[in-house]
């Protein structure tokens, strides 16, 4: 006898990344920073005493948003912390769409959309993405018509990398009647000169999201957060979120992770440099990349290539190396492959010219 809803039964649920227990595997597949976090987040943990776990955290995580408003020059109630951004994906779908009501996502786009979705009992608006993961022209007033309470954008796309400068988003923000949350998880890694967050002044129905996860190299903290209008933030942080979900632990790191923007930016400019070595080598040796401004790349094998990429994948892990393949029409050829060490990269390209000259 089963209890759960329809809609969980007959659901798949998220599929992550593979997570191995050998620290030896070179992981490439789940888009984390190969660089370390701050010494001074190190620090803070070695400080958490046992008197901090005893009694309930900051309700608000007041440490770490304070330097989070510092960092963006916005006020504290223009954010609410979240555990990982995941939760502040949920907590929008929970407090700005009525269930039944569509969601809508890019197709395709991070996995874990349409899951969220299918737990809310809201049926998935896809908008089809162009040859080259643009957005097709004439999309808001599509969402418009279909009344879309709100849509969920990876900027950086995922898994293509691609960005949608500043004046882009703020055109869809204009158009869309509903809310436009841009998710911002990989946005650490972009050029220089985006900004998305100097836009919610203009617009009321536009929510940022940010994670400690890429950019600080926290991905096992969980802590991330949202940015936007103060009408926007407020049912989430004083409503809909869950009671201390950011504990004491992660509200003392995430703070002092902001607080050292200095090896952050090191980190980042790593990837970068790091990053256009890949993709030109890559480029060199046949695979379609697209430009990315984030710590991955999306690679599409070469059709007169001797391996599929489901057999480099596998030859790949044989190897002690983990790429991400996704089994999906238009991504099947494709391998997603996160931003290594220089070390890491090179084992991975050695791998592929070995598998692909056998």
């Amino acid at each position: 006898m089963t209890y759960e809803r329809d809609i969980i039964r007959r659901m798949a649920g998220y599929a992550p990344g593979e997570q191995p227990a050998d620290t030896g595997v070179i992981k490439l597949n789940t888009n984390e920073n190969p660089w370390p976090p701050s010494p001074h987040v190190v620090d803070a943990l070695a400080a958490v005493g046992a008197e901090s776990l005893r009694r309930y955290p900051s309700p608000s995580a007041a440490a770490f948003l304070g330097e989070a408003a510092a960092l963006h020059g916005v006020s504290a109630e223009q954010l609410v912390a979240t555990n990982g951004g995941d939760e502040l994906l949920r907590l929008a779908i929970t407090t700005f769409v009525p269930p039944g009501r569509p969601i809508a996502i890019a197709e395709p786009s991070y996995s874990l959309y349409p899951v969220l979705a299918a737990i809310h009992d809201s049926p998935v608006h896809r908008i089809t993405l162009d040859d080259d993961w643009s957005l097709p022209g004439g999309f808001a007033e599509e969402l418009n018509d279909a009344n879309v309470p709100l849509t969920l954008l990876v900027n950086p796309h995922a898994p293509s990398g691609r960005l949608l400068d500043a004046a882009t988003i703020a055109t869809f923000a204009s158009a869309l009647k509903g809310v436009l949350l841009v998710d911002e998880a990989y946005v650490d890694f972009a050029d220089p000169g985006h900004d998305v967050v100097s836009l919610i002044a203009n617009h009321d129905n536009l929510m940022i999201l940010r994670t400690l996860s890429k950019g600080y190299s926290l991905a096992g903290l969980r802590l991330g957060y949202g940015i936007g209008p103060a009408d926007l933030i407020r049912p989430i942080a004083a409503k809909t979120r869950d009671s201390y979900s950011v504990d004491a632990v992660a509200d003392r790191l995430g703070a002092a992770a902001l607080a050292d923007q200095e090896t952050a930016r090191a980190s980042w400019i790593a990837v970068r440099r790091e990053r256009q070595r890949l993709t030109e080598t890559l480029r060199d040796r046949g695979f379609e990349v697209p430009d990315s401004e984030a710590n991955f790349c999306l690679a599409r094998v070469p059709a007169d290539a001797p391996a599929s990429a489901a057999t480099l994948h596998a030859g790949l892990k044989a190897d002690g190396i983990l790429v991400r393949h996704f089994d999906t029409p238009r991504l099947r050829d494709h391998l997603r492959i996160s931003v290594g060490t220089p070390e890491q990269n090179d084992a991975l390209l050695e791998s592929l010219r070995v598998q692909l000259n056998r």
